[in-house]
């Protein structure tokens, strides 16, 4: 369930507002803007160093430090990229000590899986290797290499809680987390991997949120692939977010658009999943990064991307993955389902054109 992240923030902004740290820190104005390096690529936080009770006493500097730390405790733990984190450890089968972080991302991605009826599955790793989209490189596999992966992956034969795996002395191996039920057809003598991939970001997001909350912040956005915003820009307006158009090939984010999303000036994430930018082909076959944790095999439908909007950045990262796997009719079902709480945008293939739904609720400023 890996995917590209297709949006990034329209600079619709005065830019004699913003201290870019990357290059000056006076930390006198109102909107600062914080850069960095993190999962593989950039991040972005802005915000407003006027709180709810009055001027953020703490220098733009220290919190550039927090949020620095905040992601090289998600790197360390959760990178599938990183032979020395946590989770790599575990899907070596190795004896680690699991955090706070390791511990709640698991146990919110379960409730997903049960939600999704397995349709989002971080315990399907071994599928997305298997198909060169995972921590490995591209692989065509027999259609009986994918049955037997498929017959010894998923969160259906793990335990629900990973607390009731963790030893006494508080550690946890792999293979702890079997549980002792046999879920359908699946073989409990692989040892479980984990790819967070489909989640991470948005994850990520919210607690840096939660981080700049406590600092007493209320306008910020928070970039860092997906997208976590409240309140205003330092025009006053609420923040505005270019959601990219969907063909091979467009791969500069923001170079061209499909339309502009605006925010009603509350919290929310906001998360575009799409197979347009993460594919190979092979013998005149496209095989797309999404996967079909319960076939096993890569989405085949007109659906090209899918937009989410919810309450918090984990929730439309998962949501979005979701959509790209279960396609356009159920996803435009889903989203109806979920009125007031989650808003899409949905682009889609007919007849080789290009064309979009958007639900109600969802709002789109500018195309």
């Amino acid at each position: 369930m890996t995917k590209k992240k297709l949006f990034r923030l329209l600079l619709n902004i005065s830019i004699t507002f913003i201290v870019f740290l990357d290059s000056s820190c006076s930390g006198n104005d109102k909107y600062i803007a914080i850069r960095g390096y993190a999962q593989g690529g950039t991040y972005t936080v802005k915000l407003n160093m006027t709180g709810k009770d009055g001027r953020i006493k703490i220098k733009p500097e220290s919190i550039k430090e927090k949020i620095d730390s905040i992601l090289n405790e998600i790197d360390t733990t959760l990178s599938g990229y990183d032979k020395g984190s946590m989770l790599s450890r575990f899907n070596e089968g190795k004896k680690i000590r699991p955090n706070d972080i390791f511990k709640d991302i698991y146990t919110v991605s379960f409730g997903y899986f049960r939600e999704t009826g397995g349709a989002f599955d971080v315990a399907a790793a071994p599928l997305f290797d298997l198909w060169g989209f995972g921590f490995t490189t591209d692989s065509m596999p027999t259609d009986s290499a994918v049955k037997k992966i498929l017959g010894s992956t998923g969160m259906g034969r793990l335990k629900s809680s990973m607390s009731d795996a963790i030893k006494s002395d508080g550690t946890l191996e792999a293979e702890d987390m079997l549980s002792a039920e046999k879920t359908g057809n699946y073989d409990t003598g692989r040892t479980p991997e984990l790819n967070y991939n489909a989640i991470a970001q948005g994850y990520t997001c919210d607690l840096i949120a939660k981080y700049l909350y406590g600092l007493g912040i209320k306008d910020m956005l928070i970039d860092i692939g997906e997208i976590y915003c409240d309140g205003v820009n330092p025009e006053g307006k609420p923040w505005t977010v270019g959601i990219d158009r969907p063909f091979d090939g467009n791969e500069t984010p923001g170079q061209d658009l499909d339309g502009i999303w605006q925010s009603s000036g509350t919290a929310c994430g906001i998360v575009t999943s799409g197979n347009y930018r993460k594919f190979y082909i092979k013998n005149g076959k496209k095989y797309a990064h999404t996967i079909d944790p319960r076939s096993g095999y890569p989405v085949a439908h007109s659906l090209l991307s899918a937009t989410i909007v919810a309450k918090s950045a984990t929730i439309a990262d998962a949501y979005a993955t979701y959509c790209m796997v279960i396609g356009l009719e159920q996803s435009e079902k889903f989203i109806e389902s979920k009125s007031g709480e989650v808003q899409g945008y949905l682009i889609y293939s007919e007849d080789g054109t290009m064309k979009e739904w958007t639900s109600d609720g969802f709002n789109l400023i500018g195309k």
